[in-house]
């Protein structure tokens, strides 16, 4: 991937967590359990929506691929941390750093373009409900998905390859606990001011171009509801929105300390704190947040344990 007269080294070491064994192990503990429950959590989401019929709408065909997002959000970062809780050095090859680094992004950014999918949704749903099932059919909704999907895809290809480009003499050091964006840009030998301008135009775009279509919709949608003539209607409305609204706060919070930023400096334990959130804490909460607040998904629940019981 990097030529041999562009970079003098040809690993990174991953300063991670904590080199102390006690605190490691624990992390280690705390993060496998949190896979865990994260990989079940969003794999049961996957599957209750594929399995009920009722379920098969827009807005539970837009979770089911926000659980997969977040299932390969967790994949690409846990296992390799994990694993490096038990070892004294926590290497990286730079091909797979700038593997991991190119998921990362395009998970991400496939997330980004969904929420705003989703936002739209419930625009439409509330906005617009007599047209709704017209505009946001079966096909209609199928197309959006695999935009998303294909969008994210292909949107971190040249960055990713830009950023190989450029010459990695030392140190290697990645003041994190794995390859993300910000770390990495910090290591390019010379100057990377045009490098830093660069990305940060990208994350600016991506992050805040997305961010303010989902600001636009909730907007559109407050005035409406707002303007509904049944206290009970209003209810109804804003609780088909609150799960959502509760994801892309915590997400995009703590993305855009990590991303939108002018310059590139060094990463601070508070920025892998952040990271931890957008990472783990988010695919970890997702399955919670939308089943604990949908009535339709508790009462397919209560179904599935009621047939268990009679068997």
């Amino acid at each position: 991937m990097l030529s041999e007269n562009q970079s003098s080294i040809h690993e990174f070491i991953l300063v991670g967590f904590s080199n102390t064994p006690g605190v490691q192990i624990f992390l280690l503990i705390l993060f496998l359990l949190a896979y865990v429950l994260t990989l079940c959590g969003n794999i049961i989401i996957i599957t209750v929506v594929q399995l009920h019929q009722q379920l098969h709408t827009p807005m539970y065909l837009f979770l089911s691929h926000l659980s997969l997002i977040e299932i390969g959000h967790m994949t690409n970062t846990n296992p390799k941390m994990l694993v490096d809780f038990l070892k004294e050095k926590k290497v990286i090859s730079i091909t797979g750093c700038f593997t991991q680094l190119y998921f990362n992004l395009f998970l991400g950014l496939t997330e980004n373009f969904l929420l705003v999918l989703m936002a739209y949704d419930r625009y439409l749903a509330i906005c617009n409900p007599l047209n709704y099932t017209t505009l946001m059919n079966s096909r209609t909704c199928r197309n959006l998905s695999v935009g998303c999907w294909v969008g994210g895809l292909l949107a971190p290809i040249s960055p990713t390859i830009m950023l190989c480009q450029l010459p990695f003499c030392g140190p290697n050091r990645i003041n994190h606990f794995f390859c993300d964006l910000v770390p990495v840009l910090t290591l390019p030998c010379g100057n990377k001011s045009f490098t830093e301008f660069f990305f940060f135009l990208f994350t600016c775009s991506m992050v805040l171009g997305c961010f303010s279509l989902i600001v636009v919709s909730y907007v559109k949608i407050i005035v409406t509801i707002l303007r509904m003539p049944s206290a009970g209607g209003r209810h109804k409305a804003f609780s088909t929105c609150s799960a959502h609204l509760i994801v892309v706060s915590i997400y995009y919070g703590s993305v855009m300390y990590m991303y939108v930023r002018p310059s590139v400096r060094d990463i601070r334990d508070s920025d892998k704190v952040v990271s931890v959130f957008y990472c783990m804490v988010t695919p970890f909460l997702n399955p919670f947040i939308y089943s604990l607040r949908n009535n339709k998904v508790h009462e397919i629940f209560k179904l599935m344990i009621a047939k268990t019981k009679k068997l």
